[in-house]
């Protein structure tokens, strides 16, 4: 992981806001706060004020950053433990005005702007006199400003629009020096976009081991691995069904090899019948027929000495989490952040 956040330091030029929300993208919220907070970074980006509280019980001062708005019932506390959030409205503005005044404090905010996302921020319209209507607001120190880009990984023309549609937001805002942080790209905006003004980046994905532009794949170091063990061999003759409904049928004697793994630890059921594939002593192994909620059935034909225990990557250096999302029909944010709960955690290293 350190490995990949160096990468996005030397491809954005700037400084770093970590995204950590969802669990660290399913890695573990408190171990990679822990393990990074000896990084020099800006920001842990965060989705709300519970996985802001988790960060500092596990005993990381790091800056806490909310990604996005907030309850107003959560206010207080974002006042009071001096997170730092993003405002989309001058009613939030003037919530956390009153907040911070009450507590006898002077708080950091940012601006959110809204620059094709549509999930959040200060609408374009909206910006023309927005200093001078927040500047009454003394309580509110606004530190920096950021958007969010949709498409960096899907539409190069739009992406491009809004870098300079930011750029024009400065501006109007009052110039860039204004703001201490001014941050708009993501994993796929910081590999493939100039920074511009722009000096804090936000790194999310490619933290974890996967670019969303596959041309710069070999270049970040895998983060996760999900293994899982043979619990049964059989030989299976020509003609049975293997898994519900019989969406695979042997058409010769098959050593199969049960799995220890299903869609109740993450493993999607979508990948039934797509192709998929798990790595055993050093083979790619087919999945047969149907994920099922505990265990996937395996054709280890290939391999005449599979033993039960063997361990099976289900997803890592041999099986990317990039290829489980495509055969999946979905993306690797999902197929990280729906590992469950009872599939045990282990950390190694940084």
């Amino acid at each position: 992981m350190k490995k990949n956040l160096r990468l996005a330091r030397e491809a954005s030029g700037s400084e770093q806001m970590v995204v950590v929300k969802a669990g660290a993208y399913g890695h573990g919220l408190e171990e990679v706060a822990r393990a990074l907070t000896g990084q020099d970074i800006a920001f842990f980006g965060v989705a709300n004020v519970g996985e802001a509280r988790r960060i500092r019980n596990a005993g990381v001062e790091k800056p806490i950053y909310l990604l996005g708005p907030t309850w107003a019932a959560e206010r207080e506390e974002i006042v009071a433990r001096g997170w730092t959030a993003c405002l989309s409205s001058m009613e939030e503005a003037r919530h956390f005005n009153g907040l911070a005044a009450a507590a006898g404090k002077r708080i950091q905010v940012h601006l959110a702007v809204d620059t094709g996302m549509g999930r959040g921020g200060f609408l374009t319209g909206q910006l023309p006199g927005l200093m001078h209507a927040l500047e009454p607001l003394k309580q509110l120190e606004i530190e920096g400003v950021g958007s969010h880009l949709p498409s960096a990984d899907e539409d190069p023309d739009f992406t491009r629009t809004q870098v300079a549609t930011f750029h024009e937001i400065l501006e109007t805002l009052g110039g860039a020096q204004r703001f201490k942080w001014r941050h708009l790209l993501n994993s796929a905006g910081l590999l493939d976009y100039p920074r511009g003004a722009c000096n804090l980046a936000r790194p999310g994905l490619m933290l974890y081991g996967v670019s969303p532009l596959p041309a710069r794949q070999q270049q970040l170091a895998n983060v996760m691995t999900l293994k899982s063990r043979i619990t049964l061999l059989r030989t299976l003759p020509a003609g049975h069904g293997v898994s519900y409904g019989r969406q695979f049928v042997t058409t010769k004697p098959t050593c199969v090899a049960t799995v220890g793994i299903g869609y109740g630890d993450g493993y999607p059921r979508h990948l039934s019948g797509q192709g998929a594939d798990v790595w055993i002593r050093g083979q790619r192994c087919p999945v047969l027929g149907r994920v099922t909620m505990d265990q996937i059935m395996v054709d280890v034909s290939m391999i005449p000495d599979a033993a039960e225990g063997d361990e099976v990557e289900v997803m890592g250096a041999h099986i990317p989490a990039s290829e489980i999302a495509q055969k999946a029909g979905t993306i690797a944010w999902e197929i990280f952040t729906g590992i469950t709960p009872r599939v045990a955690r282990q950390y190694h290293g940084g």
